[in-house]
């Protein structure tokens, strides 16, 4: 029998409200595909293990914090031969047994697109702009400090119909579909970042290879997104860093 699987989907751990993280496990076992979940756990207790003893579940305590890169390159070796796609999610979301079956079958329509997002909104169904441009250094600031609200709107495509398809500079980080041979072909993500801008650079990788990304609102999911680098310092300071980083390697 063979091992391969139709989709394989990572998420990485820490701390986990598990009221939120069951809603977005049971979303992803429900559908109706050959399937593998690979929890990588970056909490400083493996506290969780006992409650995911499933067998399409894979859980790995890391017994330290590696960072959101180096956690979903983790199963990198694992992933690369055996499934057909490779999905980046977020502890936080929540979506229907539909909702992947819409993206896979919109992404093998064109073999041009590595990743493909669906609709994004809270869980109250307000609007989530998850698609943006890529950013300058001006731009975050601005954005950092809450001023120019125009000016970074402009940057998160609010002029066009995102009722529609299209193709974006850059798609948040919560629930990227990949062709698995494309992620692996990137490289995963840039370890150089320990949290944040990991799904910035990994868009600007794939136009590097000559791919696109695709923003599908005909899909559609519910993410909570707590924000927690404008609430937290540390959290705040590591956005700061990542983002040096990004602009550093990619230019100002």
């Amino acid at each position: 029998m063979s091992n391969k699987i139709d989709i394989s989907a990572a998420i990485v751990l820490f701390n986990e409200d598990i009221t939120l993280l069951n809603k977005t496990i049971s979303s992803f076992l429900n559908i109706p595909y050959k399937k593998k979940l690979f929890l990588i756990d970056n909490s400083p207790s493996n506290i969780l293990e006992s409650e995911f003893d499933h067998p399409e579940i894979s859980y790995s305590f890391m017994n330290e914090n590696i960072g959101f890169g180096r956690g979903h390159n983790s199963v990198l070796n694992k992933v690369k031969d055996s499934s057909s796609f490779h999905l980046i999610l977020n502890p936080d979301v929540e979506f229907d047994t539909i909702t992947i079956a819409k993206l896979i079958e919109e992404i093998i329509k064109n073999k041009e697109i590595a990743m493909i997002a669906p609709k994004v909104t809270y869980p109250n169904g307000e609007f989530q702009y998850t698609c943006r441009e890529y950013p300058n250094f001006l731009e975050m600031m601005c954005r950092r400090m809450k001023v120019f609200k125009n000016y970074y709107h402009k940057k998160e495509y609010r002029n066009r119909d995102l009722t529609l398809s299209f193709y974006p500079d850059v798609i948040h980080g919560c629930f990227m579909l990949f062709r698995t041979k494309d992620f692996v072909s990137l490289g995963g993500f840039d370890e150089r970042y320990f949290l944040y801008m990991e799904d910035v650079d990994i868009c600007r990788k794939i136009d590097q290879i000559g791919k696109k990304k695709q923003y599908y609102p005909n899909a559609e999911i519910s993410h909570v997104l707590n924000k927690e680098s404008s609430k937290k310092i540390h959290l705040f300071f590591s956005h700061l860093v990542s983002s040096f980083k990004y602009f550093k390697k990619w230019g100002f």
